[in-house]
């Protein structure tokens, strides 16, 4: 049984009813976790994580063990929380290399090293690991399917070979390539 406040302790211990809890919210009102979390519309683990946060961290408040935050805190945590700039790259940000040019400077990495890693375009072109992936993986891709396309007689892996891709990083990209030459 959950108590709310000394007079509804107070009558629990000497054995009397126990007092309606007021029906009407107070801005005083000590809300845990569970609380908390859905006067923010979040699950209580997430709530776990924001009571860390200087705006409610100050305005805990324990009771017999268990932690409390104001109704009032709460509210203002949310409000500013609804506020927030959005999460995503910071603002300012952008890429080292524009998009549109990434594909031509993917290929000079390709020109002067076949099997260049994803892991070394990340820190010349500053770009994501899984953008570095995808552009390396395209222009091999193509690379191979043009090679078989003016030797008919070369098959992907002979391509790649000629090419000097490593079997390392050859999987998607033969599988694309082939795609590529069976298209017109």
């Amino acid at each position: 049984m959950l108590l709310w406040d000394r007079e509804q302790v107070d009558a629990y211990r000497e054995g009397r009813p126990l007092p309606a809890i007021p029906a009407a919210e107070d801005d005083g009102d000590l809300l845990d976790r569970r609380e908390a979390a859905a006067m923010l519309d979040v699950k209580p683990r997430s709530f776990d994580s924001y009571k860390n946060d200087d705006r409610l961290a100050a305005h805990t408040v324990v009771v017999c063990g268990v932690e409390h935050w104001p109704r009032t805190a709460v509210l203002a945590y949310a409000a500013a929380r609804g506020t927030s700039a959005p999460s995503g790259r910071p603002k300012g940000s952008g890429d080292m290399v524009p998009r549109d040019l990434l594909p031509g400077r993917i290929a000079e990495l390709l020109d002067e090293t076949p099997a260049v890693t994803a892991a070394h375009a990340v820190d010349v072109l500053g770009i994501s690991v899984s953008t570095a992936q995808k552009h390396l993986q395209q222009e091999r891709a193509a690379r191979i399917a043009a090679l078989m396309r003016t030797e008919p007689t070369l098959d992907v892996e002979e391509a790649a070979d000629r090419l000097g891709y490593p079997p390392a990083v050859r999987r998607t990209a033969l599988k694309a390539a082939q795609q590529l030459y069976d298209t017109p």
